[in-house]
Protein backbone atom coordinates (compact mmCIF):
# COMPACT_ATOMS: atom_id res chain seq x y z
CA UNK A 1 0.00 0.00 0.00
CA UNK A 2 1.09 3.56 -0.60
CA UNK A 3 2.16 5.49 2.48
CA UNK A 4 0.55 8.91 2.78
CA UNK A 5 2.02 11.98 4.39
CA UNK A 6 -1.05 13.06 6.35
CA UNK A 7 0.54 12.26 9.69
CA UNK A 8 3.60 14.32 8.83
CA UNK A 9 1.97 17.53 7.58
CA UNK A 10 2.75 20.93 9.08
CA UNK A 11 1.44 24.36 8.20
CA UNK A 12 3.00 25.56 4.94
CA UNK A 13 3.55 29.15 3.89
CA UNK A 14 2.91 30.53 0.42
CA UNK A 15 6.05 31.12 -1.66
CA UNK A 16 4.68 34.60 -2.36
CA UNK A 17 4.51 35.46 1.33
CA UNK A 18 7.55 33.45 2.37
CA UNK A 19 9.33 34.40 5.58
CA UNK A 20 12.64 36.17 5.29
CA UNK A 21 16.08 34.62 4.84
CA UNK A 22 16.63 34.61 8.61
CA UNK A 23 13.45 32.58 9.10
CA UNK A 24 14.79 29.85 6.84
CA UNK A 25 17.83 29.53 9.08
CA UNK A 26 15.98 29.52 12.40
CA UNK A 27 13.02 27.13 12.21
CA UNK A 28 13.57 23.66 13.67
CA UNK A 29 10.34 21.64 13.42
CA UNK A 30 10.65 18.39 11.48
CA UNK A 31 8.70 16.01 9.25
CA UNK A 32 8.45 12.52 10.65
CA UNK A 33 10.82 13.21 13.50
CA UNK A 34 11.37 10.36 15.90
CA UNK A 35 12.79 12.72 18.52
CA UNK A 36 10.86 14.86 20.96
CA UNK A 37 10.18 18.48 20.09
CA UNK A 38 11.93 21.29 21.90
CA UNK A 39 11.26 24.95 22.51
CA UNK A 40 11.10 27.02 19.31
CA UNK A 41 13.52 29.52 20.85
CA UNK A 42 16.75 29.63 18.79
CA UNK A 43 18.99 27.88 21.30
CA UNK A 44 16.84 27.41 24.39
CA UNK A 45 18.55 27.33 27.78
CA UNK A 46 21.80 25.75 28.87
CA UNK A 47 20.59 22.16 29.08
CA UNK A 48 23.63 20.56 27.41
CA UNK A 49 26.49 22.05 29.46
CA UNK A 50 27.89 19.08 31.40
CA UNK A 51 31.18 18.42 33.13
CA UNK A 52 31.41 14.97 31.56
CA UNK A 53 30.89 16.24 27.99
CA UNK A 54 33.62 16.88 25.41
CA UNK A 55 35.20 20.26 24.73
CA UNK A 56 33.84 21.50 21.40
CA UNK A 57 34.98 23.98 18.78
CA UNK A 58 32.80 25.25 15.93
CA UNK A 59 34.86 26.53 13.00
CA UNK A 60 33.08 28.90 10.64
CA UNK A 61 30.45 29.60 13.27
CA UNK A 62 29.13 32.77 11.62
CA UNK A 63 28.22 31.02 8.35
CA UNK A 64 24.93 29.33 7.47
CA UNK A 65 26.16 25.83 8.33
CA UNK A 66 28.05 27.07 11.40
CA UNK A 67 24.87 28.58 12.77
CA UNK A 68 23.03 25.35 11.96
CA UNK A 69 25.70 23.43 13.91
CA UNK A 70 24.62 25.38 16.99
CA UNK A 71 20.92 24.77 16.38
CA UNK A 72 21.42 21.04 15.96
CA UNK A 73 23.67 20.79 19.01
CA UNK A 74 20.98 22.48 21.08
CA UNK A 75 18.09 20.60 19.49
CA UNK A 76 19.69 17.22 20.18
CA UNK A 77 20.96 18.09 23.69
CA UNK A 78 24.50 17.27 22.62
CA UNK A 79 26.59 17.28 25.83
CA UNK A 80 29.62 19.57 26.09
CA UNK A 81 31.71 20.95 28.91
CA UNK A 82 32.90 23.93 26.87
CA UNK A 83 32.45 25.34 23.38
CA UNK A 84 34.65 27.71 21.37
CA UNK A 85 33.22 29.84 18.56
CA UNK A 86 35.84 30.25 15.82
CA UNK A 87 35.83 32.25 12.59
CA UNK A 88 37.99 34.56 10.48
CA UNK A 89 39.56 37.73 11.84
CA UNK A 90 36.72 39.71 10.23
CA UNK A 91 34.22 38.08 12.58
CA UNK A 92 36.41 38.02 15.68
CA UNK A 93 34.89 39.87 18.60
CA UNK A 94 31.28 39.32 17.62
CA UNK A 95 28.93 37.99 20.28
CA UNK A 96 26.93 34.84 19.57
CA UNK A 97 24.15 33.81 21.99
CA UNK A 98 23.97 30.09 22.62
CA UNK A 99 21.92 28.29 25.27
CA UNK A 100 21.59 31.23 27.60
CA UNK A 101 25.12 32.58 27.32
CA UNK A 102 26.92 35.05 25.02
CA UNK A 103 30.11 33.73 23.44
CA UNK A 104 32.81 35.88 21.87
CA UNK A 105 33.87 34.76 18.40
CA UNK A 106 37.59 34.07 18.39
CA UNK A 107 39.92 34.37 15.42
CA UNK A 108 40.81 30.94 14.10
CA UNK A 109 44.40 29.98 14.91
CA UNK A 110 46.22 26.64 15.39
CA UNK A 111 46.30 27.21 19.14
CA UNK A 112 42.50 27.58 19.12
CA UNK A 113 42.33 23.78 19.36
CA UNK A 114 44.38 23.37 22.53
CA UNK A 115 42.23 21.28 24.87
CA UNK A 116 39.51 20.70 22.23
CA UNK A 117 38.09 17.18 21.89
CA UNK A 118 35.79 17.59 18.86
CA UNK A 119 36.08 20.31 16.20
CA UNK A 120 33.20 20.85 13.78
CA UNK A 121 34.49 22.50 10.60
CA UNK A 122 32.48 24.43 8.02
CA UNK A 123 34.78 27.15 6.75
CA UNK A 124 35.71 25.98 3.25
CA UNK A 125 38.28 23.62 1.83
CA UNK A 126 41.32 25.89 2.04
CA UNK A 127 40.74 26.59 5.74
CA UNK A 128 40.15 22.90 6.42
CA UNK A 129 43.38 21.91 4.67
CA UNK A 130 45.32 24.41 6.77
CA UNK A 131 43.61 24.14 10.14
CA UNK A 132 42.27 20.57 10.11
CA UNK A 133 45.72 18.95 10.50
CA UNK A 134 46.63 21.61 13.08
CA UNK A 135 43.60 20.60 15.15
CA UNK A 136 44.43 16.90 14.79
CA UNK A 137 48.01 17.52 15.92
CA UNK A 138 46.59 19.02 19.11
CA UNK A 139 44.49 15.92 19.75
CA UNK A 140 41.12 17.00 18.38
CA UNK A 141 38.82 14.82 16.32
CA UNK A 142 37.85 16.94 13.33
CA UNK A 143 34.50 16.46 11.58
CA UNK A 144 34.99 18.39 8.36
CA UNK A 145 32.16 19.59 6.14
CA UNK A 146 34.34 20.60 3.17
CA UNK A 147 35.57 18.50 0.25
CA UNK A 148 39.20 18.78 1.40
CA UNK A 149 39.60 15.24 2.79
CA UNK A 150 36.64 13.31 1.36
CA UNK A 151 38.62 11.28 -1.15
CA UNK A 152 41.64 10.74 1.10
CA UNK A 153 41.77 6.94 1.53
CA UNK A 154 42.89 7.40 5.14
CA UNK A 155 39.91 9.59 6.08
CA UNK A 156 36.49 8.00 6.71
CA UNK A 157 33.64 9.50 4.65
CA UNK A 158 30.57 8.90 6.79
CA UNK A 159 26.79 9.00 6.74
CA UNK A 160 25.88 7.50 10.14
CA UNK A 161 22.74 5.73 8.86
CA UNK A 162 24.67 4.33 5.88
CA UNK A 163 28.27 3.39 6.78
CA UNK A 164 28.97 3.91 10.51
CA UNK A 165 31.53 1.11 10.44
CA UNK A 166 33.87 3.36 8.46
CA UNK A 167 34.58 5.33 11.65
CA UNK A 168 34.36 2.43 14.11
CA UNK A 169 38.09 2.70 14.88
CA UNK A 170 37.73 6.32 16.02
CA UNK A 171 36.34 7.02 19.46
CA UNK A 172 36.69 9.94 21.79
CA UNK A 173 37.35 8.01 24.99
CA UNK A 174 40.79 6.49 25.32
CA UNK A 175 42.24 8.08 22.18
CA UNK A 176 45.86 9.22 22.15
CA UNK A 177 45.82 11.14 18.87
CA UNK A 178 43.41 13.29 16.93
CA UNK A 179 41.67 12.15 13.77
CA UNK A 180 39.85 13.41 10.69
CA UNK A 181 36.34 12.38 9.61
CA UNK A 182 34.82 13.81 6.44
CA UNK A 183 31.19 14.81 5.94
CA UNK A 184 30.02 13.88 2.41
CA UNK A 185 28.66 16.38 -0.08
CA UNK A 186 25.08 17.42 0.65
CA UNK A 187 23.70 15.94 -2.59
CA UNK A 188 25.43 12.64 -1.91
CA UNK A 189 24.02 12.45 1.62
CA UNK A 190 20.45 13.13 0.49
CA UNK A 191 20.77 10.65 -2.37
CA UNK A 192 22.26 7.80 -0.35
CA UNK A 193 19.85 8.16 2.55
CA UNK A 194 17.18 6.93 0.14
CA UNK A 195 19.21 4.68 -2.16
CA UNK A 196 21.15 2.72 0.48
CA UNK A 197 18.22 0.82 2.06
CA UNK A 198 17.23 -0.33 -1.44
CA UNK A 199 20.86 -1.09 -2.32
CA UNK A 200 21.16 -3.37 0.71
CA UNK A 201 18.13 -5.33 -0.46
CA UNK A 202 18.69 -5.65 -4.21
CA UNK A 203 22.16 -4.12 -4.96
CA UNK A 204 22.25 -1.01 -7.11
CA UNK A 205 24.23 -1.57 -10.31
CA UNK A 206 23.61 1.83 -11.91
CA UNK A 207 22.20 5.11 -10.64
CA UNK A 208 21.15 8.13 -12.71
CA UNK A 209 20.60 11.26 -10.61
CA UNK A 210 19.29 14.69 -11.54
CA UNK A 211 19.51 17.27 -8.77
CA UNK A 212 17.54 20.46 -8.21
CA UNK A 213 19.72 22.36 -5.75
CA UNK A 214 18.74 25.26 -3.52
CA UNK A 215 20.54 28.49 -2.77
CA UNK A 216 21.49 27.13 0.66
CA UNK A 217 24.12 24.95 -1.02
CA UNK A 218 26.08 28.07 -1.90
CA UNK A 219 25.85 29.56 1.59
CA UNK A 220 24.15 32.43 3.36
CA UNK A 221 25.20 35.06 0.80
CA UNK A 222 23.52 33.11 -2.02
CA UNK A 223 20.31 32.80 0.00
CA UNK A 224 20.33 36.53 0.62
CA UNK A 225 20.96 37.25 -3.07
CA UNK A 226 18.05 35.04 -4.14
CA UNK A 227 15.74 36.96 -1.83
CA UNK A 228 17.12 40.28 -3.09
CA UNK A 229 16.82 39.26 -6.74
CA UNK A 230 13.24 38.13 -6.27
CA UNK A 231 12.27 41.53 -4.91
CA UNK A 232 14.22 43.30 -7.65
CA UNK A 233 12.65 41.34 -10.50
CA UNK A 234 9.14 41.81 -9.11
CA UNK A 235 9.86 45.54 -8.88
CA UNK A 236 11.04 45.61 -12.50
CA UNK A 237 14.67 46.25 -11.57
CA UNK A 238 17.83 44.66 -12.93
CA UNK A 239 18.75 41.79 -10.58
CA UNK A 240 21.95 41.92 -8.55
CA UNK A 241 24.24 39.06 -9.68
CA UNK A 242 27.26 38.87 -7.36
CA UNK A 243 27.23 35.23 -6.21
CA UNK A 244 26.20 33.71 -9.52
CA UNK A 245 26.86 35.00 -13.04
CA UNK A 246 23.27 34.32 -14.07
CA UNK A 247 19.95 35.58 -12.77
CA UNK A 248 18.83 33.12 -10.10
CA UNK A 249 15.31 34.35 -9.32
CA UNK A 250 12.67 32.87 -11.65
CA UNK A 251 15.37 30.91 -13.47
CA UNK A 252 17.43 27.74 -13.26
CA UNK A 253 20.86 26.85 -14.61
CA UNK A 254 23.59 24.25 -14.54
CA UNK A 255 25.35 24.02 -11.18
CA UNK A 256 28.03 26.67 -10.81
CA UNK A 257 30.81 24.20 -9.94
CA UNK A 258 33.75 24.19 -12.40
CA UNK A 259 33.26 22.00 -15.47
CA UNK A 260 35.91 19.33 -15.98
CA UNK A 261 37.45 18.00 -19.20
CA UNK A 262 34.98 15.09 -19.27
CA UNK A 263 32.03 17.52 -19.42
CA UNK A 264 30.87 16.81 -15.87
CA UNK A 265 31.16 19.52 -13.25
CA UNK A 266 32.81 18.97 -9.87
CA UNK A 267 29.47 18.68 -8.05
CA UNK A 268 28.43 15.82 -10.34
CA UNK A 269 31.74 14.02 -9.97
CA UNK A 270 31.49 14.28 -6.18
CA UNK A 271 28.34 12.14 -6.33
CA UNK A 272 30.13 9.57 -8.50
CA UNK A 273 33.28 9.29 -6.39
CA UNK A 274 31.70 9.67 -2.95
CA UNK A 275 29.01 7.06 -3.61
CA UNK A 276 31.68 4.52 -4.56
CA UNK A 277 33.72 5.27 -1.44
CA UNK A 278 30.77 5.26 0.98
CA UNK A 279 29.35 2.03 -0.44
CA UNK A 280 32.86 0.56 -0.79
CA UNK A 281 31.91 -0.44 -4.32
CA UNK A 282 34.14 0.79 -7.14
CA UNK A 283 31.97 -0.96 -9.74
CA UNK A 284 28.68 0.86 -9.12
CA UNK A 285 27.88 3.10 -12.08
CA UNK A 286 26.74 6.63 -11.21
CA UNK A 287 25.93 9.52 -13.51
CA UNK A 288 24.57 12.89 -12.39
CA UNK A 289 23.31 16.20 -13.70
CA UNK A 290 23.25 18.98 -11.10
CA UNK A 291 21.08 22.08 -11.54
CA UNK A 292 20.57 25.21 -9.44
CA UNK A 293 16.91 26.09 -8.90
CA UNK A 294 15.43 29.20 -7.20
CA UNK A 295 14.59 27.49 -3.92
CA UNK A 296 15.80 28.99 -0.64
CA UNK A 297 16.88 25.78 1.08
CA UNK A 298 16.48 22.00 0.64
CA UNK A 299 17.61 20.06 -2.40
CA UNK A 300 15.49 17.75 -4.56
CA UNK A 301 16.77 14.79 -6.56
CA UNK A 302 15.23 12.57 -9.21
CA UNK A 303 16.81 9.13 -9.13
CA UNK A 304 16.67 6.16 -11.48
CA UNK A 305 18.02 2.95 -9.97
CA UNK A 306 18.98 -0.23 -11.79
CA UNK A 307 19.31 -3.32 -9.57
CA UNK A 308 21.12 -6.63 -9.78
CA UNK A 309 18.14 -8.41 -8.20
CA UNK A 310 14.42 -7.75 -8.72
CA UNK A 311 12.74 -5.19 -6.45
CA UNK A 312 9.09 -4.27 -6.86
CA UNK A 313 7.74 -0.88 -5.87
CA UNK A 314 5.60 -2.14 -2.98
CA UNK A 315 8.60 -3.85 -1.37
CA UNK A 316 10.69 -0.74 -1.97
CA UNK A 317 8.03 1.39 -0.26
CA UNK A 318 8.04 -0.92 2.77
CA UNK A 319 11.84 -0.81 2.96
CA UNK A 320 11.90 2.98 2.83
CA UNK A 321 9.11 3.25 5.40
CA UNK A 322 11.35 1.43 7.87
CA UNK A 323 14.59 3.24 7.03
CA UNK A 324 16.05 5.52 9.73
CA UNK A 325 16.06 9.20 8.82
CA UNK A 326 13.64 8.66 5.93
CA UNK A 327 9.94 9.53 5.64
CA UNK A 328 7.77 8.37 2.74
CA UNK A 329 5.38 10.88 1.13
CA UNK A 330 3.89 8.94 -1.75
CA UNK A 331 0.16 9.49 -2.25
CA UNK A 332 -0.72 9.05 -5.92
CA UNK A 333 -4.42 9.62 -5.38
CA UNK A 334 -3.84 13.13 -4.07
CA UNK A 335 -0.76 13.71 -6.25
CA UNK A 336 1.06 14.37 -2.99
CA UNK A 337 4.83 13.90 -3.04
CA UNK A 338 7.91 15.50 -1.41
CA UNK A 339 8.70 19.16 -1.99
CA UNK A 340 11.71 21.22 -0.87
CA UNK A 341 9.42 23.59 1.02
CA UNK A 342 8.04 20.79 3.18
CA UNK A 343 11.44 19.39 4.19
CA UNK A 344 13.07 22.76 4.86
CA UNK A 345 14.31 22.86 8.46
CA UNK A 346 13.45 19.17 8.90
CA UNK A 347 15.80 16.33 9.83
CA UNK A 348 14.36 13.53 7.72
CA UNK A 349 14.85 12.97 3.99
CA UNK A 350 11.49 12.60 2.23
CA UNK A 351 10.98 10.05 -0.55
CA UNK A 352 8.11 9.71 -3.04
CA UNK A 353 7.19 9.01 -6.67
CA UNK A 354 8.21 5.41 -5.99
CA UNK A 355 7.44 3.56 -9.19
CA UNK A 356 8.68 0.75 -11.38
CA UNK A 357 10.95 1.80 -14.25
CA UNK A 358 8.93 0.73 -17.29
CA UNK A 359 12.03 0.75 -19.50
CA UNK A 360 13.52 -2.20 -17.59
CA UNK A 361 12.11 -5.71 -17.52
CA UNK A 362 11.83 -8.00 -14.53
CA UNK A 363 11.42 -5.37 -11.79
CA UNK A 364 15.09 -4.46 -12.10
CA UNK A 365 14.55 -0.69 -12.05
CA UNK A 366 12.88 1.98 -9.93
CA UNK A 367 12.33 5.71 -10.15
CA UNK A 368 12.14 7.74 -6.93
CA UNK A 369 12.06 11.44 -6.00
CA UNK A 370 13.90 12.66 -2.90
CA UNK A 371 13.98 15.96 -0.99
CA UNK A 372 16.24 16.86 1.92
CA UNK A 373 17.38 19.97 3.75
CA UNK A 374 20.89 20.74 2.53
CA UNK A 375 21.88 22.76 5.59
CA UNK A 376 20.45 20.28 8.08
CA UNK A 377 20.85 16.62 7.07
CA UNK A 378 23.00 17.59 4.10
CA UNK A 379 25.53 19.30 6.37
CA UNK A 380 25.13 20.17 10.07
CA UNK A 381 22.93 17.31 11.28
CA UNK A 382 25.08 14.67 9.60
CA UNK A 383 28.19 16.14 11.26
CA UNK A 384 26.55 16.18 14.70
CA UNK A 385 25.41 12.58 14.23
CA UNK A 386 29.03 11.68 13.50
CA UNK A 387 30.04 13.45 16.72
CA UNK A 388 27.37 11.50 18.60
CA UNK A 389 28.92 8.27 17.32
CA UNK A 390 32.22 9.35 18.86
CA UNK A 391 30.58 9.40 22.31
CA UNK A 392 29.18 5.87 22.10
Amino acid sequence: MQATAAAHRHHLYSPFTAPSFSHHLSQTTRIGSRRRRRSPAPFGVRMSLRDDGPALAVVGVTGAVGQEFLRVLSDRDFPYRSIRMLASHRSAGRLIPFEGRDYVVEELRPESFDGVDIALFSAGGSISKEMGPAAVERGAIVVDNSSAFRMDPEVPLVIPEVNPDAMAHIRLNGRSNGALIANPNCSTIICLMAATPLHRHAKVMRMVVSTYQAASGAGAAAMEELELQTREVLDGKQPTCKIFKKQYAFNLFSHNAPVLSNGYNEEEMKMVKETRKIWNDMDVKVTATCIRVPVMRAHAESMNLQFENPLDEDTARQILNGAPGVVVIDDRTSNDFPTPLEVSNKDDVAVGRIRQDLSQDGNLGLDIFVCGDQIRKGAALNAIQIAEKLLQ
